[in-house]
């Protein structure tokens, strides 16, 4: 099986339905030869992630967070502010929870390049 290399442009598109487009290319749903159960999918490279757009309230409600396991270190930080420092976690977060939760997800996040 030979895997390629799909390179998006993210200006301008929401950030879910972008997700879904990198999501169907690196479970392979997009090939004839889909099986759930195997990794068919090729590579993704994401570019100008900086201008990607978010829809509705998202930018002031949608959070974050991040927790060490120590008692009291849960940390909550909104989209907005993670878009102007981490664009590409955003993104990653958003494709991560949309592939299935079984050992292929791993692999398949390694394939995703965020430039």
């Amino acid at each position: 099986m030979e895997r390629k290399i799909h390179t998006i442009d993210a200006t301008n598109q929401i950030l879910g339905r972008l997700a879904v487009k990198i999501v169907i290319i690196l479970r392979g749903k997009d090939k004839p030869s889909f099986m759930p159960h195997q990794d068919l999918g090729d590579f993704v490279t994401v570019k100008n992630i900086k201008k990607i757009k978010v829809t509705g309230k998202k930018l002031e409600q949608k959070m974050y967070y991040s927790f060490s396991g120590y008692i009291g270190s849960l940390k909550a930080t909104p989209l907005k502010k993670m878009l102007e420092e981490k664009p590409a976690r955003v993104l990653r977060a958003a494709v991560y929870g949309m592939l299935p939760k079984n050992k292929l997800r791993a692999k398949m996040m390694k394939r995703l390049k965020v430039e």
